[in-house]
């Protein structure tokens, strides 16, 4: 069974954008992982199919309606569907790699994209949404979060990805920032590559690998070595 993953999104245009293209692109074409893509505007109210009110208490910007958006979800995934269900959210859990893996090791995801002031807290509550955030900032709606989230998850399905080591070896996957990377020519601007990854001793590469790892992570994310 392919990891599947089911948009709700006011632009269903923007999918898959990045997505179908390079790794996952290919993985897609493969049917490694499925997309499907739901407007939230096809259950809007009215002739303009509105999704938004005005924020209840006063404010500025507008807030999408939960009983709109509730209906989409509904109709979008049957009630006994075992993928997590997120909302893409400034204020949610942070996106880590950790949850990454284990949202690639299961059946696929279900991601609503929010827009405009944020969506009405019921609808949160009722339907169960997780609501998690890519970092700290504020983008114009969920939808290129949703994609950062569904490029991280793809790109560790099985066959996605030329080499299993080169998952492992990378940047969060042992809280641990990635060592520097080098390559052809072996001089460059005055620039050489370090000795020791010309000395064919995998040994010693291995353990400056793993030096330059920890230094790197002790100098621009201490953070993660208290985890």
């Amino acid at each position: 069974m392919s990891f599947s993953a089911t948009i709700l999104t006011l632009y269903p245009e923007m999918f898959p954008g990045p997505l179908g293209l390079s790794l996952s692109g290919d993985a897609l074409s493969r049917g490694v992982w499925s997309l499907a893509t739901k407007n939230i505007r096809d259950h809007g109210l009215g002739r303009h199919r509105a999704v938004d009110d005005t924020p209840a208490g006063g404010g500025p910007g507008m807030v999408i309606r939960c009983d709109v958006l509730a209906n989409a979800i509904d109709a979008a995934i049957p009630a006994d569907d075992p993928r997590p269900k997120l909302l893409m959210s400034p204020r949610g859990k942070p996106l880590t790699q950790s949850y990454v893996r284990e949202l690639a090791a299961g059946p696929g995801v279900v991601i609503v994209c929010g827009r405009f002031e944020g969506v009405d807290e019921r609808v949160i509550e009722a339907r169960r949404l997780q609501e998690i955030s890519i970092g700290d900032y504020v983008l114009s709606g969920g939808e290129m979060a949703a994609m950062i989230v569904l490029d991280s998850c793809v790109r560790l399905l099985p066959g996605v990805m030329g080499k299993e080591a080169s998952g492992r070896e990378e940047s969060f996957e042992s809280n641990r920032l990635e060592y520097p990377h080098y390559t052809r020519p072996r001089e460059w601007e005055g620039r050489t590559i370090p000795d020791v990854l010309l000395s064919g001793n995998h040994a010693v590469i291995e353990r400056w690998r793993r030096e330059e790892s920890e230094r790197i992570t002790r100098e621009r994310r201490p953070d993660l070595l208290e985890r």
